[in-house]
Parts: structure tokens; sequence; C-alpha cells
């Protein structure tokens, strides 16, 4: 491992103790009792079901083997050429996922650095980024990539972050939730070192067809939309805003799931009425 880039090894507190952004919510929506459409046959047999297959000791190592890998190596050209480092950077730039306020942004899933990217240029320069990933070899590449030290790189697993509870006012998590067996493994680490009132950006493959072919691809499942957001309720992670890169992406449900959460502490929980 470089020396730039820290295996995790227990939890820690992070530095900063200042909370989230104050800016409100632009959307409020929550899941509604309705049942989610069970996934069509194609996307089933499509979907990549090793996860539900082996052990997750034996999934976690598939996947440090994809990323470590070919894959691993082209994956930020591919998020380029697929136009997702653009229009992810059109998020922050319009301050549709607002960082203005935030002290301490974690990123997790930091891939090839294509988020931390976005953060380092949009967060205010005096928040501390810290950016997880399972794969060492693609901490290294996030690194050479962006040609910074700022942010703390920590080879880490979601389903067990080496961090204090409440460490984080802003957390960033992109396309990882789905090399998680269950949504809730994943998202109780993330509500646990999260402060009440942070803020969550959440993407996530969708159960559709697209969604089962990036499941093949990068040996991940899928979501269901509906079910993932009664999964972040249930963990306190309230929903403020659907997010979609354009309105194409939103017309033909493409992109995958992308929400904006906020944290609340179990005792707000008054419904809250879905935009039409």
């Amino acid at each position: 491992m470089s020396s730039d880039t820290r295996q995790s090894s227990g939890r820690r507190a992070t530095r900063g103790n200042s909370p989230g952004s104050a800016s409100k919510p632009k959307h409020l929506a929550e899941p509604s009792a309705r049942k989610p459409r069970p996934k069509k046959v194609v996307n089933e047999l499509l979907e990549n079901d090793l996860i539900r297959r082996v052990s997750y000791d034996q999934y976690r190592g598939k996947v440090q083997e994809v990323y470590a890998g070919p894959k691993g190596a082209i994956l930020s050209k591919c998020s380029q050429l697929s136009g997702h480092v653009a229009l992810g950077e059109r998020m922050f730039r319009r301050r549709q996922f607002d960082l203005r306020g935030c002290r301490e942004i974690l990123d997790v899933g930091s891939g090839a650095g294509q988020i931390l990217g976005h953060l380092l240029k949009y967060a205010d320069a005096e928040a501390h980024i810290t950016g997880i990933d399972i794969s060492t070899p693609m901490l290294q590449r996030a690194r050479r990539r962006l040609k910074s030290n700022r942010p703390d790189l920590v080879a880490a697993d979601l389903a067990n972050l080496p961090f204090a509870d409440a460490s984080f006012d802003c957390v960033t998590c992109g396309y990882v939730l789905e090399h998680m067996p269950e949504a809730s493994t994943g998202l109780s680490e993330l509500a646990r070192v999260m402060r009440p009132g942070g803020r969550m950006l959440l993407f996530t493959t969708e159960d559709s067809f697209g969604g089962a072919w990036t499941s093949r691809i990068w040996c991940c499942r899928t979501y269901n939309r509906r079910e993932l957001l009664e999964t972040c309720r249930a963990q306190n992670l309230h929903v403020l805003q659907e997010l979609w890169f354009t309105p194409i992406h939103k017309l033909l449900r493409a992109g995958g799931i992308c929400v904006e959460l906020e944290k609340r502490t179990a005792t707000v929980d008054a419904p809250l009425d879905a935009p039409d």
C-alpha cells in the first residue's frame, strides 16, 4: 500500500464538530405503502446473482478482484464516456446537493475518485474530506488521478466502517450499496456514522433492464426503488428529494436511484406527503 492510503483498523473519531449544511430541503418525499412491482423475468435472468450464492467473505474477495483488475483500471474512463462524471458534477455545481456548510464529509466507494473530485471542487475550503473503498488499488488510482493530498483515503468495508458514531455531517455514496447482500447492512452503518441532521447523496443500481446489465458487468445486485426507500426510512434516513441526471433519465428511468437523505433522530418520525 502507498504511504498516502491507510488500511483501516478499528473505529476512530474524525476532526471537526460543526453541524451540516443549514440549507432547507427542496422536496419532501417518503415512500408510500404501495407494494413494489415485481422484477421482470428478463431482468431477473440477466442480473448477476453471485451475491446471493456465496458467503459475504467470498463475494467481498470477488469484488476486490474485479476492481483490482482491468475493469477497475478503466472505471474512470467508463464514467466519463457514460456522462456520469459531467452530469454528477452538474448536480454539485447547481447545488442540487449543496455542500456549503459541511465540515466532515465521507465519500463511500470512492473508486477512481469520480465523486471525490467534485467534493474537492465544490466543498468549503475548510471541509475535511475522507474517502473509503474496499479496493486499495482503486484508492491508489484515485490519488494519482486527483493529484491532491487533501482527502484522507482509507481502505475499508461499508459493512464495518472504521469511524466513531456521529463522525460526519455529509456522506456521498456512489454505486456501492449494490455490493451489500442487504441494503440495511450498509445503510445502518452509514446512519451510525452520520450526525443528526446530516445529509447523504446516495446513488445505487435500480432493478431495471439497464441495471441488470450493470449488475452483470460489475458483479453486483440491484434494488427496487420503493423497497430501498422504505429501508432507508427504517434506518431514520428520510428522503429530502429524488434526483435525476436529466429529464430524459427521469423519463426513461435511467441512471439508477439517486436520492438526498437526511438523518433524523428516532423521535422525529412524522409522516411526510410525497410530491405529485
